[in-house]
């Protein structure tokens, strides 16, 4: 249980700091980089500080994670993102902002075509990234927390302006769950894409030999 409990931090944190410092204090969504690499240097060491669904199919298919985990692992996550953006929903109302505006993900200016290869893209590079950098024979321990966050960032910078950058199908379902409209229409998009991309991942990193 304490594993699925750290799981359950870490994505509330994710999704709670980087949701609110755009809702509320109108700063940067590159915040959640941070927020991962955060919480992966303080629970990390618990759960592994997968805190995305995605990480942890591309982990249970490189078997380093049991099915029973995976299931723990990926309802811990959705709870932590409902709860932080139940929390993002009651203060932006505290503050008779508009509760439309969430921290949700969306395409508005691309196709439906364009969204899901620039979901699957960058959440494929994401996670291979963390097969690698995780790997007991490439890996970094000592590192892995930083070279992941930063490379969150740096995916959320291309994708941004294109489809949110979610990258993470929890991530974008607390949000898109109170704020309604497009984002939870199209959330099916924000589910599927991370999940094709982490399996990429996975095949990848296991033919570069991130597994023994």
């Amino acid at each position: 249980m304490r594993k699925y409990l750290a799981e359950l931090i870490g994505t509330f944190v994710l999704v709670f700091v980087g949701t609110a410092t755009v809702t509320i204090a109108k700063g940067s969504t590159l915040t959640i980089g941070l927020a991962v690499t955060v919480m992966a240097y303080s629970v990390g060491s618990i759960s592994g500080g997968h805190f995305n669904p995605a990480v942890s199919l591309a982990m249970l298919l490189n078997h380093r994670l049991g099915i029973k985990d995976f299931v723990g692992y990926v309802i811990s996550q959705f709870v932590g993102a409902i709860l932080a953006s139940a929390i993002v929903f009651d203060l932006v109302h505290e503050l008779g902002l508009s509760t439309k505006n969430l921290g949700q993900t969306d395409f508005p200016n691309i196709s439906v075509g364009g969204a899901f290869i620039t979901e699957t893209l960058v959440t494929f590079l994401f996670v291979l990234v963390i097969v690698l950098v995780t790997s007991k024979k490439w890996g970094n321990a000592n590192f892995a927390g930083l070279i992941i966050g930063i490379t969150l960032a740096l995916m959320i910078i291309v994708a941004l302006n294109l489809t949110g950058g979610s990258l993470n199908p929890a991530r974008s379902f607390g949000p898109a769950l109170f704020a309604g409209g497009s984002a939870m229409i199209h959330y099916w998009l924000y589910l599927v894409a991370p999940l094709v991309g982490a399996v990429l991942a996975a095949g990848v990193g296991n033919y570069l030999g991130s597994e023994e």
